[in-house]
């Protein structure tokens, strides 16, 4: 095993790991702040992916055709929200029927199962193809570091706003968000919204990295969603306790995700079994605060009761 092909590796896994982090501040605010886990991402990825490539294909620029998939990612999460608060669906439920939906819809925009798009005749805004021997500032680390940055701001201001409070209030406690008067079925509904715009922008930006969209390019995205969502607090928790540093561990955790990722394909591992190691990986942190409580914890001793009892 060469160390050198580890680090050439690396650029690519840590600007992968960059995209993947925005469609993981995603999940966060769904998994996180509203305390739903949202299926919806897994088609949402695609959705915002094979917008943005077909409009680029059509002729529309990348800002134009960028936006777009952000736009189709919202209505996406507009979709799985009224599933929820108008239909009265629990949310996991709304989310796999907007994601069964979405795979129709997906090829419905793309014709088929594939669509690619060329660096050279596109004017793409990341690409696989610009990790090396480019200006820095082509460069996809740069490009969606900056892009980052600015969604993480965005998300700081409005969650520092009173809608973006009323929404915080709903995660955290519904019954008293009600209670205060708060429509918590709208801050639902909006931050789904929210949520699934990010992830279709994240696939945006994905299907030009990597230059084509595909149908099957969502699979999984919960899972990874949620692998860098628990390695970012694993880490950062205890040093990150403003609202903004939690979303920066998110993205910090995606990248270590596909780092660890790239290292496991560099010792051998087959590749088919990824899929699986990350699924066991979530499992595991998910279990280890239950575990904690349950067999961890010292027992409450009652000071002062009834030495009868």
């Amino acid at each position: 095993m060469n160390v050198l092909n580890l680090f050439s590796a690396m650029p690519g896994a840590v600007a992968q790991g960059l995209i993947w982090g925005i469609t993981a501040i995603g999940i966060y605010i769904t998994f996180k702040i509203l305390d739903i886990a949202d299926l919806t991402v897994d088609g949402t990825l695609c959705t915002g992916g094979a917008v943005c490539i077909m409009m680029m294909l059509s002729g529309q620029n990348i800002l134009v055709s960028m936006l777009s998939a952000t736009a189709a990612g919202m209505l996406a999460g507009l979709a799985t929200g009224f599933l929820h608060t108008f239909m009265g669906i629990p949310p996991i439920l709304s989310g796999i029927l907007t994601q069964l939906g979405l795979y129709s819809v997906n090829l419905k925009i793309m014709g088929k199962a594939n669509q690619a798009i060329n660096v050279d005749k596109y004017d793409l805004l990341v690409s696989l193809r610009f990790i090396k021997d480019v200006p820095f500032y082509k460069n996809p680390i740069f490009v969606v570091s900056i892009l980052l940055i600015i969604v993480v701001a965005i998300l700081y201001w409005f969650f520092g706003t009173e809608l973006g409070c009323a929404l915080r209030a709903t995660g955290c406690n519904g019954n008293m968000a009600r209670a205060q008067g708060i429509n918590t079925n709208t801050s639902k509904v909006l931050g789904l919204m929210i949520s699934n715009g990010l992830v279709g922008l994240s696939g945006a930006l994905l299907s030009q990295y990597q230059g084509f969209s595909d149908i099957n390019m969502g699979r999984g995205a919960i899972v990874i969603g949620l692998a860098a969502i628990i390695i970012g607090e694993a880490i950062f928790s205890r040093i990150f306790h403003n609202f903004a540093l939690k979303l920066i561990a998110v993205a910090i955790g995606s990248i270590l995700y596909y780092m660890v990722l790239q290292i496991v394909i560099w010792l051998g591992v087959d590749t088919n079994m990824l899929k699986l190691l990350s699924a066991i990986v979530v499992a595991i942190f998910l279990a280890l605060p239950y575990w904690k409580g349950k067999y961890f914890s010292k027992p409450n001793l009652k000071i002062g009761g009834d030495k009868n009892a």
